[in-house]
């Protein structure tokens, strides 16, 4: 505030004492109009063309030039108009020129040179305006640029390593989590088997071993891929009724589940309910979720009751399933004969049991153990 102000009181300031130190005075008013003009430049802050319009009797004057090129400088600045600008430089040069044809006779010649002279001084500082103004936009637009671009790039790069991150985490766990599988397997086989206690018990902890590291990869794949904090489905749900879908959540259960298993069960409500969105709006939508062990959601709707509003089938399911298996889980798609569609999943409640009933790895190693 107090620079601006230190500004103004300076410009008003010498722009009045180089008037008041003007010799040329042919009028009994060109000194009160000019240094009326100069006291009043602040309104061109406001209002450019209003300090013009005061700056015409002082030029016609004689000695208001100076603060004429000073409003007309910030007309340039603040008027984008060219129309405008040449109409105001042209007032300047008629004020100046008028005096001139009216008390002298003057040849063509002459005439023509001071008029070209006055359109000049009143056109120059107002393309100086113009000009400083245009380089500022056109810096803060490259400067905008700049920053976009950077943000692309940036983003580019954080979507890149996150896919890289992703394709790591699946070869991990179809590398590491299959050799897993089957050490798990086979000592459940060679617990069920084996008539040696020592042995049985063993194989029992073996398999225990397996079942809890792969658990754990789980957990860390799944920290690896998303490491940000989801909304609870009762969330979900509420924004979705919120956007006009007719939602009906039953929860039960309340084991505890793993960040995987979480996460998984979030974005299988999500893309269920996104697609309902899209290619099902106005249907009827139920969503149930059991945490028990295992962990079983499921998100049911009903026949569309209006045109869909995306006929293009995503990748999105496939995607879904893919972030489900990697939980340890399964997801199943199906129409329904009322036209309907539904999405389930069963999941693993996450936790880790010596005996057979661990569902982490499906029924293939409670089979194996009974068999």
């Amino acid at each position: 505030m107090v620079k601006p102000l230190l500004r103004e009181v300076l410009t008003v300031g010498v722009t009045t004492g180089v008037v008041l130190l003007t010799q040329d005075r042919p009028f009994p008013w060109s000194l009160w109009t000019a240094v009326a003009a100069a006291l009043l430049l602040p309104v061109r802050l406001r209002w450019p063309w209003l300090a013009s319009l005061l700056c015409i009797p002082a030029v016609a004057g004689g000695p208001g030039w100076v603060p004429a090129l000073v409003a007309q400088y910030h007309l340039g600045r603040k008027e984008k108009s060219i129309p405008v600008q040449v109409f105001w430089g042209g007032s300047l040069t008629v004020a100046s020129i008028a005096p001139v044809v009216l008390t002298e006779s003057i040849p063509l010649g002459p005439f023509l040179l001071a008029t070209a002279f006055a359109f000049g001084l009143a056109a120059a500082p107002t393309a100086l305006g113009a000009l400083v103004t245009t380089r500022k936009e056109l810096t803060r637009s490259l400067y905008e640029t700049r920053r976009a671009r950077a943000a692309e790039l940036e983003a580019q790069e954080t979507s890149a390593r996150a896919a890289e991150r992703a394709r790591i985490a699946r070869e991990i766990h179809d590398s590491v989590g299959h050799h897993a599988t089957l050490i798990a397997v086979e000592s459940a086989a060679l617990a069920a088997t084996a008539t040696d206690p020592a042995v049985r018990e063993t194989a029992l902890r073996l398999r225990s071993l397996a079942k809890e590291s792969l658990s754990e990869m789980r957990a860390a794949l799944g920290l690896l891929n998303s490491g940000t904090s989801y909304p609870t489905v009762q969330e979900l749900v509420d924004r979705a009724r919120v956007a006009g879908v007719s939602v009906t959540l039953s929860e039960t259960g309340d084991a505890p589940l793993s960040p995987a298993v979480s996460r998984a069960l979030f974005r299988v409500v999500q893309e269920a309910l996104t697609n309902v969105t899209k290619h099902a709006p106005g249907a009827a939508v139920t969503v149930t979720v059991d945490r028990a062990s295992p962990v079983r959601v499921s998100v049911v709707n009903g026949p569309s009751e209006l045109p869909s509003l995306d006929d293009r089938g995503g990748t999105g399911l496939h995607g879904l399933s893919e972030r489900v298996r990697l939980a340890g889980g399964a997801l199943t798609t199906s129409y329904r004969a009322d036209g309907g569609f539904s999405v389930s999943a069963v999941l693993p409640s996450g936790k880790s049991k010596v005996d057979g009933q661990d569902s982490t790895f499906g029924g293939g190693a409670r089979d194996t153990a009974t068999a």
